[in-house]
């Protein structure tokens, strides 16, 4: 009713505690105060009703002790508080360059290595609605699928359009990550991120994956690398005349290649060889490049105590007014 969420003084609630020695006084000095007639019997008061001072013989000590108990609450100091917070969100843009060559079809990773890809991509950029992300994939060539968004909706659905052998085969490293830091080179954000995913060794494409880590350097993008694809050889689907049957085929992962473009960038670089290793990565990625948020937070108190006070000296002038006027005793 009067929007209390805190106490200045609540100790003074300890006053209460008097409330029930005070009624119990009361009854025991009313009980030997009340004057005693013996009577014979009752008939001659028969009709006789009890008059209105008679009903109310104890108001007095009702409205006293309701004084007392608004002037203890009064006293404990009710207070209301109002709160503002004014959150400023300092966000990180992100690009994903994804490899979608055809070794990306690779069933060491379920469904695919571009499924399990996707689907733990999807579940990053759930983790961070703050951030702008944009998608760039890559095989024989590169190109721009998503630029830089905060509508992570759309982002999601042209991720979901995402497949491997979409364009031209083949690995492009550099000509991916060279796509990805056009897509940051003027971006204003306080941090500016690539995560490059590939499962193979640079074969194509105009622009040598060490240039392009310059020149991800020259703009301040940290880069991290993932290589993905188990160890040893990993089954990849092959067409035949009998249907698709699985083939071994050797792992190849230019782990040097990735490491040296991580550690000239200031990224790190990652091994997934199964899901829940990739999912691990995402995660550590996640809480490497957090965007920060700043709150300031204002909180302003208003006295309540005022309400309760006032009420209290008005009972107590109606009690005082009532007990000299109105049941004043006549000698």
């Amino acid at each position: 009713m009067f929007g209390i969420d805190t106490w200045r003084n609540p100790d003074y609630f300890y006053l209460l505690l008097l409330i029930p020695a005070l009624v119990a006084w009361y009854v025991y000095r009313f009980r030997k105060s009340t004057p005693e007639l013996l009577f014979s019997g009752l008939k001659p008061f028969d009709g006789v009703s009890p008059s209105l001072k008679t009903r109310l013989v104890h108001s007095l000590f009702v409205l006293r002790m309701l004084a007392l108990i608004l002037l203890v609450v009064a006293l404990a100091g009710p207070q209301s508080i109002s709160s503002k917070s004014n959150i400023n969100i300092e966000g990180i843009d992100i690009v994903m360059a994804l490899d979608v060559s055809g070794s990306m079809r690779a069933r060491d990773f379920q469904p695919d290595r571009i499924g399990a890809a996707k689907k733990i991509a999807t579940q990053f950029i759930d983790g961070r609605p703050n951030d702008r992300i944009g998608l760039v994939i890559f095989s024989g060539v590169a190109f721009t699928q998503a630029p830089l968004t905060l509508d992570h909706s759309v982002l999601k659905s042209l991720l979901r359009e995402v497949k491997s052998g979409m364009i031209q085969d083949g690995t492009a490293i550099g000509d991916g990550l060279a796509t990805a830091v056009s897509r940051l080179k003027d971006s204003k954000a306080r941090s500016k991120v690539i995560v490059l995913l590939t499962d193979g060794v640079n074969n194509s494409g105009a622009i040598d994956p060490e240039t392009a880590a310059e020149l991800a350097k020259m703009y301040g993008i940290r880069v991290y690398t993932i290589g993905i694809g188990s160890y040893g050889y990993a089954p990849y689907p092959v067409q035949t005349p009998y249907g698709i049957k699985m083939q071994q085929m050797k792992v190849q992962i230019d782990e040097a290649l990735l490491k040296r473009i991580a550690q000239e960038t200031g990224g790190k670089y990652f091994r997934a060889n199964n899901n829940n290793k990739l999912r691990a990565i995402f995660k550590e990625i996640d809480r490497l490049e957090k965007s920060k948020i700043n709150v300031q937070q204002f909180r302003r108190k208003y006295e309540l105590y005022f309400p309760f006070a006032l009420a209290a000296l008005l009972i107590f002038v109606v009690e005082i007014s009532l007990r000299y006027l109105f049941f004043r005793r006549l000698p």
